[in-house]
């Protein structure tokens, strides 16, 4: 969608070197300013909900818990046995 409004303000720009009127010139500059300003944001919306993390693979605070267990329990069995 956001590739629309880069087509729009080239068209918007084309049109403002083809028109004599001054003042459809400055409508056309600006149409297409406003476009392109548009277009990035767009892009750059785009691309932070593209890198969004997924949320089913975060670790609930009850998984969290028993892995902290696990952990200590094996420092807890490491610690008990001698080394060779």
């Amino acid at each position: 969608m956001h590739w629309l409004f880069l087509l729009f303000a080239f068209a918007a720009m084309a049109f403002a070197f083809l028109t004599t009127s001054p003042g459809i010139l400055l409508v056309c500059l600006f149409a297409a300013l406003l476009l392109f300003v548009l277009w990035v944001l767009g892009m750059y919306q785009a691309r932070v909900a593209g890198s969004g993390r997924d949320v089913s693979t975060m670790i609930d605070p009850t998984e969290l818990r028993r892995l902290r267990e696990q952990i200590q329990a094996r420092k807890s069995d490491a610690g008990d046995t001698p080394l060779p």
